[in-house]
């Protein structure tokens, strides 16, 4: 069973679309996160995230926040979600923000329309702020995040051990 959005209405471009993701969606999204787990520092988890799981983890989210899929040709190629920030009531405002695509797309824009996508669902929503939480170093997420308004706002030194070594960690913040 799929869940539905009548908040973020599906966005066509040529060969490229950008919708509310279904539980459907959850193997394909846990295809497209499966190689920066098992070959990047970009995420801190450290084991491949069964569909069954990401499909739990969408239903978790949605529908109290967005987790949009972009498709090319009707495929899965890229995802973006917000998830509250923490679980304290007075932080109901603020999300933290992630977004992943297949490598092959990367730097054709695709992911900015995707994530700018997310950052508008979020505004009609009347959230705050959004936080992009980046694992160091990562120039193209820290580009993404500033060319969609993002600023640093703080840094933590060694917070994440991935593949035998220490992992700096970014916090960057858009008001909106």
């Amino acid at each position: 069973m799929g869940l539905t959005s009548a908040r973020f209405p599906r966005t066509h471009a040529p060969g490229k679309d950008i919708r509310s993701a279904t539980l459907d969606d959850a193997r394909a999204i846990a295809a497209v996160y499966s190689p920066y787990i098992t070959g990047t520092v970009i995420t801190f988890e450290e084991h491949p995230i069964k569909p069954v799981e990401m499909a739990r983890r969408i239903r978790a989210i949605t529908p109290r926040l967005p987790w949009l899929v972009l498709e090319q040709g009707g495929r899965v190629i890229g995802y973006a979600y917000a998830a509250p920030w923490r679980e304290r009531t007075a932080y109901r405002h603020a999300v933290e923000t992630t977004i992943y695509l297949e490598s092959r797309f990367a730097g054709q824009g695709l992911g900015e329309k995707l994530y700018r996508a997310l950052l508008d669902d979020l505004r009609q929503r009347g959230l705050h702020c959004a936080f992009g939480v980046i694992a160091l170093p990562n120039p193209p997420s820290i580009a993404l995040h500033e060319k969609c308004g993002f600023t640093k706002v703080g840094h933590l030194a060694e917070a994440g051990w991935k593949f035998e070594h220490w992992v700096d960690v970014g916090y960057w913040q858009l008001m909106f």
